[in-house]
Order: structure tokens, then sequence, then C-alpha cells
């Protein structure tokens, strides 16, 4: 009984409140923790002295601060939606926290860093041309990983006998309408020299073979690139030019947030341009913006220098 339920709350995630897969998958996981917690029990029996002890198993067990959290937030949500129902009459894991969490700000490049990896490709090939791109575009945009790789190089309607793209880059207007967390479609704007890039590359795959006609970004094969290659482009990037840091997708994400507060100091435009739907996600990045500036204070300032 327990599992019919929880397929019927997932297929309620995915079809009205439009969750994506990695939600989904997610949420399974922490659902069938549930249904193993509750055993013979129905979850309309379980109380919040036994969801807290739950918890104490999974802490004890090793799990992290961080998927307890996401665990509890899923069975919170699971536990709302069967008292909507009416097949529970309350909700056990109201009120009930998980361990503490360590507060780890976000890894960000420095500005030289960033231009440094922004760079051109030492060589002209194709891939090298798809690299570069792609670390243009994702420093220039701050897209999250899932919406590069989704982009299309243009926008497709029905005359073009392809469904219609959710995704795609304006070169024309420097704009790519990307969809993010929770299948909000927003647009974000694309700096000249992404622009450059996207151009350069676009012509130079012109006569590239290809398996995916929408791609923008694709593979030597012509498939639309996969986010574990984008992934491991760019790793083997950091390592060739030496910065001494790993980098990843999402430092580039983490470095236009940072450098765009640091220069416009508007919270809320970076909110608006990040896609993050509460302004609390975004001000981490302000105590990123502090650590900087203290850094700054410790090396210049005269006071804050050590009496040799």
């Amino acid at each position: 009984m327990a599992s019919l339920l929880v397929d019927s709350f997932l297929l309620e995630l995915s079809t009205q409140r439009r969750a994506s897969r990695h939600t989904l998958a997610a949420y399974r996981l922490d659902l069938a923790r549930l249904i193993e917690f509750a055993g013979a029990h129905s979850l309309s029996e379980l109380t919040a002295h036994d969801i807290r002890q739950y918890v104490a198993r999974l802490h004890a067990g090793g799990l992290s601060p961080a998927s307890i959290a996401r665990t509890l937030s899923a069975w919170r949500s699971m536990y709302r939606w069967l008292c909507e129902r009416g097949d529970a009459f309350v909700n056990p894991v109201v009120g009930v926290r998980g361990p503490k969490r360590i507060k780890r700000l976000p890894k960000a490049l420095s500005a030289d860093q960033a231009v440094t990896f922004a760079s051109k490709p030492a060589d002209e090939s194709l891939l090298a041309w798809r690299d570069h791109a792609i670390v243009e575009l994702l420093y220039s945009s701050g897209l999250r990983l899932a919406e590069l790789v989704s982009l299309d190089r243009r926008y497709f309607d029905a005359k073009d006998l392809l469904p219609a793209s959710t995704s795609w880059v304006d070169l024309a207007t420097a704009e790519a309408t990307v969809v993010g967390k929770g299948n909000k479609t927003r647009r974000v704007p694309i700096g000249a020299p992404a622009c450059a890039a996207l151009s350069r590359w676009l012509k130079a795959s012109e006569t590239h073979p290809r398996r995916d006609e929408r791609a923008l970004f694709i593979s030597a094969a012509g498939a639309r690139l996969s986010a574990r290659s984008v992934q491991s482009r760019i790793a083997l990037l950091s390592r060739k030019l030496g910065l001494g840091v790993h980098v990843h997708p999402h430092v580039l994400r983490h470095s236009f947030a940072s450098h765009l507060l640091q220069s416009s100091g508007d919270l809320r435009a970076v909110q608006e341009l990040l896609g993050h739907s509460n302004i609390a996600t975004t001000q981490i990045y302000t105590r990123l913006d502090w650590q900087h500036l203290a850094k700054a204070y410790d090396a210049a300032h005269p006071r804050a220098k050590r009496r040799s």
C-alpha cells in the first residue's frame, strides 16, 4: 500500500508540478527509506518521535547532514500530500530537524583565473573552439550544466518538422532562453566574447556530420554533448592551463555570480540571472564577496598587518 502511495505522489510531482527527473529520482530514493522504516506499519501510524529516532539512525550510519535534510524534505512533502488526500491526519515530519550542516562557501575562481580560463584555445581544432565556446558561455551567463547541454542552436518550431524548442541561443539579441529548476523558463544575456566564441564554433561545425540537428554543442561523433563530457573537458582544460585548482562547470557559475555581485552589488539582479527562486540561495555570494573584501583588507590595511 505504501509503495502505491509513493508511486501516486511521484506521478503527481511529475505531471502536475513538473518536477525534473533528478528531483524524482532523489525523492524515490528518500521515500524508499521511509517505506523501509515503516515496515509493517502504515505511514499514517508513524509519529514525530519515530521520525526523530530514524533520523538519529541515519546520522549514526554515516549519512551526511545534507542528505538527511533532503530526506526530511521529501518526507515532509509526501506527508503534506497524504494529509491533503485524507490518508493521514498529521504530518509527523513538521518540526523535525536534521543534524546541523556545515555551511561551505561556493568555490569561485579569481577574476584573473577566470579570464585565463576563458582565453582563446592554443590550437584551432573543432573541439578546441567548442570547448572555448562552452567556457565562455558558462562564465558569461552563469548557466547550470543541465541548462547548457540542453541548448539548441536556434529556436525550432512545427514548421521545422521538429518539436518546439524549450532552450536555445539567439545571437542576434545576445540572449539564451533556458529551462531551469522547477521547469522555470528564463532569459539570460550572453556577453560579447561569448557571442563571438559561439559564432566561431557554429561556423566551424557547419560541415561536421550531425546526428542531432538541434543541439548547440555536439560531440566528435555528432551527438548532443553529454553533461559528463562537459565536466571531463573542463577538468582537462584546467589541468592544461595549470590553474592549480579543480574546475568544474558549477565553479564557472559561482565565478559568474561572485564577480557580477562584486561589480554591481545588485543581489536581486544576480538572483534573476541565476534562476534562484529564493533570494536566500543567492545571498551566499554576499558572504563570498565579504570574504574577498576581508582578504583585501588583511593584505592592504596598516592596522591589519602584523608587526615584524
